[in-house]
C-alpha cells in the first residue's frame, strides 16, 4: 500500500506539472490531486523536493535494470534517455526550476552505477585498484551526464537512439583504454602460467 500512495503522488506531481511550474505547485496541490490528506504526504516525504528524489531514484532503477554489463550498457543508457524523453514535463520542469541539481545528482547516480558495472567487468583480466575503477567510472560519468543536461537543454529534439549511438561510437573502446592505462599489470592467462 505504501508504494501505491507513494507512485499515487509521484503520478500527481508529474500531471501538475504539465500544467505548472514546479515553483508554483503545493503539498495541497499533490495531495488534492490523488485524494489524500497533508498528513499522508508527510508520512512518505519530508517535502515536494524529497518526493522529486523519490520519482528519480525509482525511474532510474526502472530504467536501467538488468542492463549494467558491456554487452547491455547500451540499452541501459538507451532506456535512460527514453525514460527522460518519456517524463519530459517532469524533466524540463524540474532542470529549469533552482532544483536542476536534483536531475543532476540523480543522472550521477545512475550513470556512475551502470559505468562502474561496465568497469569491473572489463578490468577482470587485470589488476587495477578499487579506487582506480572508481576514478574511470566517475570520469566517463560526467561526461555522460554533461551530455545528457546539454540534450534535456535543447529540449530534447535528437532521437534517444541516435544519441546514445552517437555517445557509443565517441566512447567505442575507451573504457577498456582507460583500464589497461590505469593498471597496474594484466592477470596473466591461465595458459602462460
Amino acid at each position: 500500500m505504501s508504494q501505491t500512495t507513494k507512485w499515487a503522488m509521484a503520478m500527481a506531481l508529474k500531471r501538475i506539472m504539465t500544467q505548472k511550474p514546479l515553483s508554483k505547485i503545493t503539498i495541497a496541490d499533490i495531495t488534492e490531486a490523488c485524494g489524500i490528506n497533508r498528513m499522508t504526504f508527510y508520512y512518505h516525504f519530508q517535502d515536494i523536493f524529497d518526493l522529486i528524489d523519490w520519482i528519480c531514484q525509482e525511474e532510474g532503477a526502472k530504467a536501467i535494470q538488468g542492463r549494467k554489463n558491456y554487452k547491455t550498457w547500451q540499452e541501459g543508457f538507451l532506456a535512460l534517455c527514453c525514460a527522460t524523453k518519456e517524463n519530459r514535463s517532469f524533466v524540463e520542469g524540474v532542470y529549469h526550476s533552482i532544483q536542476r541539481e536534483k536531475i543532476e545528482n540523480y543522472l550521477c547516480r545512475v550513470v556512475y552505477d551502470l559505468l562502474f558495472d561496465v568497469v569491473c567487468e572489463l578490468s577482470k583480466d587485470y589488476y587495477i585498484s578499487l579506487e582506480n575503477k572508481q576514478y574511470i567510472a566517475d570520469f566517463y560519468k560526467h561526461g555522460f551526464v554533461g551530455i545528457i543536461l546539454e540534450w534535456v537543454k535543447c529540449g530534447m529534439k535528437e532521437d534517444p537512439k541516435i544519441f546514445v549511438s552517437r555517445v557509443s561510437q565517441m566512447i567505442h573502446g575507451q573504457l577498456l583504454l582507460a583500464i589497461k592505462n590505469m593498471a597496474e599489470i594484466p592477470i596473466l592467462s591461465k595458459e602462460l602460467e
